[in-house]
């Protein structure tokens, strides 16, 4: 075979894997609707960040948050608790959507841990 055969079996080959790829990357994002829509949390109007265990981690995290977006987070846990109580939930339209699901604490839970790790690794010295 000459090197441009060689090039266009490579660019084939390429092509191919990039098919596969985009194919498994399209599953795993219907997969993961499929099982954020499964969870339930949504449809009383929580977010995924919403119903992280609240550990002192989580806590520290939750203190942190600029105060809209702490507000934000009560709002939607009270909402939740009431439509729980109530046993209902929201209209659909209302639902949040896997699309919109910001994961507004991981940015401050990472902080928090990376510096307890640190302060840990510092009392060992």
């Amino acid at each position: 075979m000459g090197k441009t055969a060689d090039l266009i079996v490579v660019q084939k080959m390429t092509i191919d894997t990039l098919h596969k790829e985009a194919a498994t990357s399209r599953l795993l994002v219907g997969f993961r609707k499929w099982y954020y829509n499964a969870c339930g949390f949504n449809k009383i109007g929580l977010m995924r960040d919403d119903t992280i265990n609240e550990d002192s981690d989580v806590k520290e995290a939750i203190r942190r948050l600029p105060e809209q977006v702490y507000n934000d987070r009560m709002f939607r846990v009270k909402r939740a608790l009431d439509l729980s109580m109530k046993q209902q939930i929201l209209p659909k339209d209302q639902w949040t959507k896997y699309e919109e699901d910001v994961h507004y604490l991981e940015p401050y839970l990472e902080e928090v841990v990376r510096e307890r790790k640190e302060k840990e690794e510092w009392a060992k010295k």
